[in-house]
């Protein structure tokens, strides 16, 4: 196809594609589909190689949030069934994101429900990224809290934060469909103050909320235009108890055609995986590493994902690595100057990483490892 090959060109020059383009990714066949996924992978192992980044959430507040975001299991009147409880402590936090690192995870994520953190809760968790780092040498930590205020961003930073969270979900045409609590203006704020203070920004979407092909190329140029240097996939998953309990858009081939599509907006951004992968690409997980880079490990926020050793098999299997922590995710020219750049993805074509998997120990079910690892007091969850 004319289409797919002029995207793999403008992917290998960092070229952003048309809307047109966008959209006609989205558009394609059943027929295509394998096309789709073969010319998106050229983009991807010319950016990354064959290596897939593990990242694994903590989560430290669960439930109780004064928001409205009608996708969220812990939204305000949610009568889903889930775990809520306060904040984490900190070694109790350390202990559950060891467990995510010893199955290979380079990345922790630590979230907390709520419309945003006061400054006592600022301090808290940079206690808790403080013991993280100091438990688990070389671990990068993202946080990722809810809207920031005025100097919180730096905060965060100076506490040892690599990266914050928040992500645009939908379009902004639409975000007042799903939260009046809030604004798509508020989200875009918040990551500018993380970029700004030094942080790496991770900002990504939702699919499967019930937008149309149009909304979905919107986010995503958005997030071209804000330049987070990761972005994650969500597709929905309708919990009982929220307004979108009822919304099941999905099929397999279409979260293929969406990731496809994002991979081509956003040639050389870590592009990553994230809830509700195994509801709705089910035994097509795999052929989604050919279009991403980075993925969770183990369980989401509120619902159970696919057991650790699972996710380490499926990788290995498809003929991908797992990402070492001695290797830098991103392109050199995506990179901090002061990280300096190694010859491994300086540029497009550059040689595949020879990263080797987690030791043998460490494949098993992490689901099982954190609440072992974690002690007694921590949720099931966490």
């Amino acid at each position: 196809m004319d289409l797919l090959n002029t995207l793999v060109d403008k992917g290998l020059r960092r070229e952003v594609p048309t809307r047109d383009e966008a959209l006609a990714v989205l558009a394609t066949t059943d027929d295509e589909l394998l096309d789709v996924v073969a010319a998106a992978g050229k983009v991807r192992r010319a950016w990354f190689g064959r290596r897939v980044k593990l990242n694994y959430l903590v989560n430290l507040k669960s439930g109780l949030c004064p928001e409205d975001c009608s996708y969220c299991s812990q939204r305000l009147g949610s009568k889903a069934e889930i775990l809520k409880y306060t904040w984490l402590k900190p070694d109790d936090a350390s202990k559950a994101a060891a467990a995510g690192v010893a199955g290979g995870a380079k990345r922790v994520c630590l979230v907390a429900s709520g419309r945003g953190p006061t400054d006592k809760d600022v301090d808290r968790v940079s206690e808790t990224i403080a013991t993280i780092k100091e438990q688990n040498e070389g671990v990068e930590v993202c946080a990722c809290l809810g809207l920031l205020n005025d100097g919180q961003a730096e905060r965060l930073r100076a506490a040892g934060a690599d990266a914050y969270n928040h992500n645009l979900n939908t379009s902004e045409a639409t975000y007042g469909d799903i939260c009046t609590t809030h604004d798509f203006s508020d989200r875009v704020e918040t990551v500018q103050q993380a970029q700004a203070a030094g942080m790496s920004a991770c900002s990504g979407l939702i699919a499967g909320m019930g937008e149309s092909d149009a909304d979905l190329v919107d986010v995503v140029f958005a997030l071209r235009e804000l330049d987070p240097d990761s972005v994650p996939v969500n597709f929905l998953i309708p919990f009982e108890g929220t307004p979108l309990a009822k919304e099941w858009n999905l099929t397999p081939q279409r979260c293929l055609r969406i990731l496809a599509m994002v991979r081509f907006v956003c040639p050389d951004v870590e592009v990553r995986l994230a809830g509700g992968r195994e509801v709705h690409l089910r035994s097509l997980q795999p052929l989604a590493l050919h279009l991403v880079n980075s993925i969770f490990l183990g369980d989401y926020l509120t619902s159970e994902g696919q057991a650790g050793k699972d996710d380490l098999a499926m990788i290995a299997d498809a003929g991908f690595e797992v990402e070492g922590a001695d290797t830098t995710t991103l392109p050199a020219h995506r990179r901090p100057a002061e990280a300096g750049a190694d010859a491994m993805d300086a540029e497009p074509e550059a040689a595949e990483a020879a990263v080797a998997a987690p030791a043998e120990e460490a494949r098993r079910d992490l689901v099982a490892v954190r609440r072992r690892g974690a002690g007694t007091d921590l949720p099931p969850n966490a």
